[in-house]
């Protein structure tokens, strides 16, 4: 394997690199784990199967998180040598003190703190928050908490002193911020109104992750709320890449107000975050066995509804192990990042019920159900197609017997309102270019996006999201403009719409199975694909009461089909089944199904069928692929000879591009094929939206 870095040069990491002198790692011998690492199964291999176990894999895991993702935690923690009182003010039934500490640190140091103490004599719950959340604590302090907010925090942060007061440990801003909270629990903790059998702590989104670090690194918090941590928090880096439109390592690490969140050393995985030897579920784990409560948003773009659960689940069996299984619980909500007074009073209510102060109700809900893998088993009624069956009638039976199907001409009702749609970051829009908000098929939301001026018809595109869990169509964290307004200004007509399971219709994807026992999830995400076909053509529609929609002028001899990662593969099966499709791009998304094992290197397979279930009729082939009904060869051939791109990045985690590479060489390809295999990673940005237009460009001539 190459040991280049696949993220691009950076000057401030470039320079740490050499001050550090730190290695590029041999990645070939770190295992490549495209699911998450599991949290109970120690460094020799052997695996914790009871609880007593659990201490020294919890040594691992605190040691492991350190060196690969936060930096170094000073012990012991320093004591405290003075304290201040620098204001008291009574009023409302509590006491607000702001207090200065300072510590005996190699170099002393101080900050100072509020706390807010309830009348009466205690003792009382603790509270602890960031200095940006002190209304978060006046919520509190209503509900009987003393509250005491640090400064952690952008508004307010003096935990940068602690990089000099401590020159030998190379922590990262959070973990300092972090630190810096433990010592104000010290400080609230000497107090005789505190009770130290019921302390929680809690922050959103940046303060979220510190929150976790605290908590995971200190055991006397003794109860913890995750509020929209996102990547590096409760999503772990596996499942925040760029292949899902997340904040991914690069992205992270590249932003001036982000790259000293955590270690430099993550960088160093950007693209390869499957060799990294720990994530971040492991701050569950190393919570593990106290209470801890994951809050987010279903259509928050700094999250991912799939991370979430994947990160649960595996911490989960750490809570198991222990027998406190239903101390780890999620709460989802409504929106994006934001919060408000309910959900905040929430929060104590979770807070309440885990001291055993009240008993709220908390009910658990699951939209991401793994399908059970089943060899050679055949599943009732579904006998695998003989050898002698066609390509198509292969691929049909791969993606199941589908319901029927009422024609549909579209139209404006049940379009995507404004607000929601800047939910989900569809807007603003660029000059000059027009939108059309519709709706389509089975009550599908869609959006076209075309050129003001007309001078000729346009050609239609469809563009095909990744795994995007939190806008679906648009990505959250993009380094230029999104593909839909970057194809639109450069004249083309493009129907973007969000694909089962993700955005505004993760809903629809959790109880899919219950409804359509004999379908599966990427069989409706192409019919939806051939609906929008229909729309575009004007071909195979039925009867409405509703007027006609005004589209643009469109050449529907030219619709095409642009799909990324997830996308990817919709937009290669669509145009295998649908002939009326003029042209299929395909970026990382070309799954060689027979070609590729379930874990060699990448985790396509696993991604593909297992964890969003999308395939479920596959399950059966899982360790012996090679016997599988379908190739990837057999796709290429029922989609030519018209114009195919098929970008396999050699880089790619999730899919052996040699794989794909052998894949276009057994399927004979004609003029009709473009396969492409850079020396990059998986990622859909700038550079590749000029590759997919350049095509276009030659395909359309």
């Amino acid at each position: 394997m190459n040991n280049r870095l696949l993220a691009p040069p950076l000057a401030w990491f470039d320079d740490w690199m050499s001050r550090a002198g730190e290695p590029i790692p041999d990645f070939a011998a770190l295992p490549s784990r495209p699911e998450l690492p599991d949290l109970l199964r120690l460094e020799d291999g052997s695996r914790v199967v009871q609880a007593e176990d659990w201490p020294r894999r919890r040594g691992e895991l605190r040691a492991l998180v350190q060196h690969w993702l936060i930096g170094t935690w000073p012990e012991p923690a320093p004591e405290i040598t003075a304290v201040s009182v620098l204001r008291e003010e009574r009023g409302g039934g509590v006491t607000c003190r702001q207090v200065e500490l300072t510590f005996a640190g190699p170099t002393d140091f101080s900050f100072d703190l509020e706390v807010m103490v309830p009348d009466g004599v205690g003792p009382f719950p603790v509270f602890l928050t960031q200095s940006n959340h002190r209304r978060w604590a006046a919520l509190g302090a209503s509900r009987g908490y003393l509250c005491c907010v640090y400064p952690g925090a952008d508004v307010d942060d003096q935990s940068a002193q602690l990089a000099d007061v401590y020159p030998d440990h190379d922590w990262s801003q959070l973990a300092r911020r972090a630190w810096l909270g433990c010592r104000a629990l010290d400080y609230v903790l000497t107090l005789p109104v505190a009770d130290p059998a019921a302390v929680g702590i809690t922050g959103h989104s940046r303060n979220g992750k510190q929150s976790l670090i605290a908590a995971a690194m200190d055991e006397r918090f003794s109860a913890v709320i995750s509020s929209s941590s996102g990547s590096g928090g409760v999503v772990p880096w596996r499942c925040s890449s760029e292949f899902c439109f997340q904040e991914s390592v690069e992205f992270m690490t590249r932003q001036a107000t982000t790259q000293d969140w955590f270690h430099p050393r993550i960088r160093l995985f950007t693209g390869r975050e499957d060799r990294l030897p720990i994530d971040t579920h492991a701050l569950l784990g190393l919570i593990a066995p106290r209470a801890c409560l994951v809050s987010d948003a279903m259509t928050d773009g700094c999250g991912s509804m799939f991370g979430v659960e994947m990160s649960v689940n595996a911490g989960r069996r750490v809570y198991r192990l222990l027998g406190e299984d239903d101390r780890l619980s999620v709460m989802w909500r409504w929106g994006n990042h934001e919060t408000d007074a309910q959900v905040i009073g929430r929060y104590f209510d979770w807070f309440d019920t885990a001291s055993g102060r009240a008993a709220f109700d908390f009910p658990q809900t699951s939209f991401f159900r793994s399908c059970a893998a089943t060899p050679g088993a055949a599943a009732e009624g579904e006998p695998v197609p003989p050898a002698s069956a066609s390509a198509e009638e292969r691929v049909h039976w791969l993606l199941g017997d589908g319901p029927p199907c009422v024609r549909d001409s579209g139209g404006g009702y049940g379009k995507l309102p404004e607000h929601r749609a800047a939910m989900v970051g569809l807007g603003p829009l660029p000059e000059g270019i027009g939108h059309l908000g519709l709706s389509f098929s089975e009550y599908i939301s869609g959006d076209l996006f075309f050129p003001m001026e007309l001078d000729e018809p346009l050609t239609p595109v469809i563009w095909l999201h990744p795994f995007s869990h939190s806008y679906g169509t648009a990505g959250a964290y993009m380094g230029g403009a999104q593909v839909f307004h970057a194809l639109a200004q450069q004249g083309y007509a493009v129907l973007a719409f969000t694909q089962l399971g993700a955005g505004q219709r993760v809903e629809e994807g959790r109880d899919f199975y219950q409804r359509y026992p004999t379908w599966s999830k990427m069989g409706k995400m192409v019919r939806d694909v051939r609906a929008a076909v229909n729309l575009l053509t004007g071909q195979d529609l039925g009867g409405s009461r509703e007027p006609p929609l005004a589209l643009p002028l469109l050449d529907t001899e030219r619709v095409t089909v642009l799909g990324y990662s997830l996308g990817g593969l919709v937009a290669l099966l669509a145009g295998a089944c649908d002939d009326r499709i003029a042209a299929v791009a395909s970026f990382c998304g070309a799954v060689p199904f027979r070609e590729h094992e379930l874990h060699p290197e990448c985790g396509a397979m696993q991604r593909f069928w297992q964890l969003p279930d999308l395939l479920r009729r596959l399950a059966q082939f899982a360790g012996c692929e090679e016997s599988g009904p379908v190739a990837l060869a057999d796709v290429f051939g029922l989609i030519a000879p018209r114009p195919c791109l098929v970008v396999a990045p050699q880089f790619d985690r999730e899919i052996d591009a040699r794989a794909v590479a052998r894949s276009v060489e057994n399927s004979g390809p004609g003029p009709g094929l473009t396969f492409l295999s850079p020396a990059d990673y998986n990622r859909f940005q700038v550079d590749q939206h000029r590759t997919a237009l350049e095509w276009l460009a030659g395909v359309s001539q």
